[in-house]
């Protein structure tokens, strides 16, 4: 029996058998005996305080309001994880101060981000107009610890904004383009606005633009009475929205451009009176100016914005985020030194800590001479800049990496990081192929990954042990040791294979992929081959060895100093091996999102083999390239067939779950199934022939085999081994639809997975109905599967009522079916 209270209302009589008392700093001098734990309190900190007695007392004391809230959130969770027993006095204060997330907002057609050109952006463009989708993410965000949102976008000020002087410059509506888009756009976002690209569009919101001022001045107060602040950041010189008029131009050196940009600012902040900051780069369109151009332009217009609105507000505390992106640090320091030396605002430098790829080392390498010039313009500060352009699809949660990548930042010259993708919009989930997960929130589907940044940004001491708890209150039924160090092993693919293969940028390395644009690619589609994985080095805060160094080195019999190709290869297959292995331990009740994580961590799993395989591969290939020993060569072609077979594996389950492909603004259109026939021609342009493993049923289900059903124009047959039961069913009369038919009692209603076993005696595409009691019920892809005896197999999601239940499908003569497996969710 539990009490809560303010402490205005703890003199209130209750008999509860627990008090709880939530109170800020200012009133605890009725707390004599916790001054000592309130000295220690800084910003966002708080204490947990528990009296012993037959009345016992919890008090929260929170350094301010965000202390307090975080204060609440962390004893509520640890009765719940816990119980009341475990409450301890405690004493947390942030260790970043500043916790962020980086959200390529895509406002309109007319105002882009740097991601509209990919179906992340286009199927989120309507619910950034969407209070519900704020609330719901700004909600997640304060219970994962994070205090502030970055809103990029190229020149969002059309969509926000009346900039006095320039009324024809505010946009109504909400366009979105119906034009038909290329599969790749300028890297630097150039050219987004095209008149074909913003001519021909479909308005999805009507709104006024004193509407669309209401609207955010609605979000940005739900979100500071959460404790997350908004920053608008901006790539430069972008003029989108603006079409020319009264003379603006995207030139540095013109004046009517500098006077726009910086009456802009102004009204933004003047018009926002909860907007906590601004940010700008110097930049993507000023590649024809100097250093000193560059900074002129931005002072003249973002920096003199910013003194012009404390002006005219000269209490208001402004934090300006400058990146240092393309110019000097010290050049910036001294152009914009009366920001700097300004008490209301807090300027801060933004730094890209780990390039494009956060998961690729914990020990980054590219900001020692960044930290040395800011310490040098006078000791100033940087947010750091945390890309995450590598996971998008499979739910991600490595704590171990991320306590230890977080705890590497250099702290010193650190406020704090703010974490997200270009490549990628964190809105709503818009892949899953089951209609109960589709257009949740992205924080909702991957909350695991985002809390442990959120979290251990704010107290990275945070133990495994409280994260193992967590997962059982949200898996209430499940082997929670199992699962926390099989989703931490399947997680470690990532930072392994990209730390290993180095693409720095976005455009350069998409590991859930395989590829990047052609040219880092050195080939035509993108793909990373065999030869990619020979020349491209690893990351230099790893420690280990490309290819061609260790080839050389073994050959002149050298020692080498560092982790081995071979040694790379083996830690992919055994944290995979490992993390299958605990997950096929653990049953997947309860929940539908217990299933579908065990499912993203067997992709994830059999996505690390994958590049295990092909790691072993190149490096035998590139042995037999340079001694010409046939055995390398057996060896590197058996390598690629196994990684050829783990790519099939991996895309079989995936495609089970998610909609592919997926057009991407970094890499383009991400084809699970064309890599696979990439991964192929890897075995035969190197002299081999595909010989690829059959994949084994999936474990669990029930398998009602082919030659059991009902069948009209396919025949039985034998001849191509490594099947199921008798036998298996083959097309007898060219390409005709071969009509198969099972009937099957379900023990109980609800979604199961149909897991059809097949090859292919001709590699196409073939696809077929599937009807549920003669109700279509959507369709099955039958596709590439490396040799007429190579078997696979392919699912599809469907609804089957209790008892009987009559499943049908229609595919083409070439595929040969071996069963179907019926797998309950």
């Amino acid at each position: 029996n539990i009490a809560i209270f303010s402490l205005s209302e703890y003199q209130k009589k209750s008999n509860s058998d627990l008090h709880i008392v939530l109170a800020t700093l200012g009133d605890t001098l009725l707390f004599s005996e916790m001054k000592k734990e309130v000295l220690l309190l800084k910003k966002e900190g708080f204490c947990i305080r528990k009296t012993a007695g037959k009345n016992p007392v919890i008090r929260v004391i929170g350094k301010d309001d965000a202390g307090l809230m975080y204060g609440g959130l962390e004893l509520a969770e640890i009765i719940e994880t816990e119980g009341y027993d475990a409450v301890r006095d405690i004493v947390q204060n942030p260790y970043m101060a500043i916790r962020g997330t980086k959200f390529n907002i895509p406002l309109d057609v007319r105002t882009p981000s740097y991601s509209d050109m990919s179906d992340a952006a286009q199927m989120n463009i309507a619910e950034m107009w969407n209070l519900d989708f704020w609330k719901g993410y700004i909600d997640n965000l304060a219970r994962y610890r994070y205090n502030y949102i970055s809103l990029w976008n190229l020149h969002p000020f059309p969509s926000l904004v009346k900039v006095p002087g320039y009324p024809d410059i505010a946009l109504n509506d909400v366009h979105q383009s119906s034009a038909n888009l290329q599969e790749n756009y300028n890297l630097n976002g150039i050219g987004l606005d095209q008149p074909d690209i913003v001519n021909n569009y479909k308005i999805i919101r009507k709104l006024t633009i004193d509407q669309k001022i209401d609207f955010w001045q609605k979000v940005m107060k739900y979100g500071k009475e959460r404790n997350i602040n908004f920053y608008f950041v901006t790539w430069n010189i972008f003029t989108n929205g603006t079409f020319g008029k009264y003379g603006i131009t995207d030139k540095a050196d013109n004046a009517i451009t500098r006077d726009y940009f910086r009456k802009s600012v102004k009204q933004l902040f003047l018009t926002y009176p909860d907007l906590a900051g601004i940010g700008l780069t110097t930049g993507e369109n000023m590649y024809s100016y100097s250093s000193q151009e560059k900074e002129d332009w931005a002072f003249s217009t973002f920096g003199q914005g910013v003194l012009d609105v404390l002006k005219e507000q000269p209490d208001r505390k402004i934090t300006f985020i400058h990146r240092q992106h393309q110019a000097g640090a010290g050049e910036i320091a001294k152009q914009f030194a009366p920001l700097i030396e300004n008490k209301n605002i807090n300027f801060v430098f933004s730094f890209k800590y780990a390039q494009a790829h956060v998961f690729s080392s914990t020990n980054q390498v590219f900001h020692q001479n960044f930290v040395k010039d800011i310490q040098a313009a006078g000791n100033l500060q940087t947010i750091w800049t945390l890309r995450n352009d590598d996971n998008f699809y499979f739910r991600w949660g490595a704590p171990d990496f991320v306590r230890e990548f977080i705890q590497k930042i250099p702290y010193d010259v650190t406020q704090g990081f703010y974490y997200g993708s270009d490549q990628y919009v964190w809105g709503r989930e818009f892949l899953s192929n089951d209609p109960e997960n589709q257009r949740q929130l992205e924080t909702s589907k991957h909350w695991y990954h985002w809390m442990l940044w959120g979290r251990l940004g704010y107290n990275p001491q945070l133990p495994n042990d409280r994260f193992e708890k967590i997962l059982k209150v949200h898996f209430p039924k499940t082997d929670v040791s199992k699962l926390f160090a099989a989703w931490q092993l399947a997680s470690m693919i990532y930072p392994i294979t990209t730390g290993f293969h180095w693409g720095s940028l976005d455009f350069q390395w998409y590991i859930e992929s395989g590829q990047s644009r052609p040219d880092p690619a050195q080939t035509p589609s993108g793909y990373h081959d065999v030869n990619r994985f020979i020349t491209l080095p690893p990351h230099k805060g790893t420690g280990y060895i490309s290819i061609p160094d260790f080839v050389k080195a073994i050959n002149s019999k050298v020692k080498i100093k560092g982790i081995t190709p071979y040694e790379i290869a083996d830690q992919l297959n055994n944290k995979a091996d490992s993390s299958l292995s605990l997950i096929r331990e653990i049953k997947a009740t309860g929940k539908r999102e217990l299933g579908q994580t065990l499912s993203d961590i067997q992709s994830m799993a059999h996505l690390g083999k994958y590049y295990g395989y092909k790691i072993r591969g190149a490096t035998e290939l590139a042995f037999f390239r340079s001694s010409f020993k046939k055995e390398h060569l057996d060896k590197a072609l058996l390598a690629l067939n196994q990684a050829a077979g783990e790519w099939r594996i991996y895309a079989s389950i995936s495609l089970g779950n998610y909609k592919n492909p997926l057009w991407t603004n970094r890499v383009g259109h991400v084809d699970w199934r064309k890599t696979y026939s990439y991964a192929l021609y890897d075995i035969t342009v190197n002299g081999g022939s595909p010989n690829i493993p059959s994949m084994e049923p999936t474990p669990g289900g029930i398998l009602l085999e082919a030659e059991d059903a009902d069948y009209k124009i396919a025949r039985k047959n034998t001849d191509s081994k490594g099947f199921t039961g008798s036998g298996y069913l083959e097309g007898t009369a060219g390409d005709a639809n071969q009509e198969i038919e099972w009937n099957y009692t379900a023990p109980e209603a609800g979604k199961y997975h149909l897991e059809f076993r097949y090859s292919l005696k001709r590699e196409q595409l073939f696809d077929s109905p599937v009807l549920i009691n003669g109700i279509p019920a959507g369709k099955l892809t039958f596709w590439m599967t490396g040799t007429p005896d190579s078997w696979v197999w392919d699912r599809i999601s469907v609804s089957l009522k209790a008892g009987k239940n009559l499943i049908q499908i229609s595919p083409e003569g070439f595929v040969r079916l071996d069963h179907l497996n019926i797998i309950k969710l």
